[in-house]
């Protein structure tokens, strides 16, 4: 992940407060949500709504911005790629203000050869910074990473919004691949901002706490996946 800075801190409570202020963030203790992994949650982050509102998109995105340029730098990507569909308009946003050429990746195959997956244009030997909304565990970055380089591009990192930070391997899959992971804020951070102003109860606050310490026993007792193994398997069945 890298050293954290205070800059680091700063942007990811400014985009914690974002996204709470424009009900991106939503608590359920008493419904949990089952995410696409499989895992049940107490919590669930709609990074979609960004695109809706101006300020908050560019505030935002603007922090994406310096944040590559940071810890990557910014002559250090010559392509970003969205992931099919919600990584797509942040990966426009931040490559218009990269000044870098865009494409974005597939969940399926769409045409024939090396670009079936791949739209815009085929990055080969470019390296290309994959963007998506955020991740949970990890497995679609594998996916769309894979994608990428099998069609001839270099991925050795990706960005998100959004990280939940608590599943268990989430870093260590995408770390086996030389990707690291970038991001903005995590649970923890909205934990965070939520001490600032009342925007949930003290008892989903509680609850949510107990989740993000002890995310796999949570999630097997509210009929979610226990272990990555089980939520692999959900995911594929």
């Amino acid at each position: 992940m890298g050293h954290v800075t205070d800059w680091d801190r700063d942007a990811a409570l400014t985009t914690a407060r974002i996204l709470l202020e424009i009900d991106a963030i939503n608590f359920r203790p008493a419904e949990p949500y089952t995410l696409t992994s499989g895992w049940a949650s107490p919590v669930y982050i709609d990074c979609r709504r960004i695109i809706y509102f101006p300020r908050a998109r560019a505030r935002i995105c603007q922090l994406a911005v310096e944040k590559i340029g940071r810890h990557i730098g910014y002559e250090s990507i010559d392509v970003v790629a969205g992931g099919e569909t919600a990584g797509i308009p942040f990966a426009a946003w931040i490559a218009d203000r990269m000044l870098t050429p865009m494409a974005y990746v597939r969940k399926k195959p769409k045409g024939f050869g090396r670009n079936a997956l791949i739209e815009g244009d085929v990055p080969e030997g470019k390296r290309t910074l994959l963007v998506e909304d955020l991740t949970t565990d990890g497995q679609s970055k594998v996916r769309f990473a894979t994608a990428l380089r099998e069609a001839g591009a270099l991925v050795n990192h990706a960005f998100v919004v959004f990280f939940y930070g608590v599943f268990p391997g989430s870093l260590d899959v995408l770390a086996g691949m030389d990707v690291q992971l970038h991001h903005l804020c995590t649970w923890w951070d909205v934990l965070e901002a939520c001490r600032e102003r009342p925007y949930f109860d003290e008892q989903a606050l509680a609850e949510v706490r107990r989740f993000l310490e002890q995310p796999i026993e949570w999630s097997r007792a509210h009929g979610g996946a226990g272990s990555a193994a089980e939520a692999s398997t959900r995911r594929q069945g």
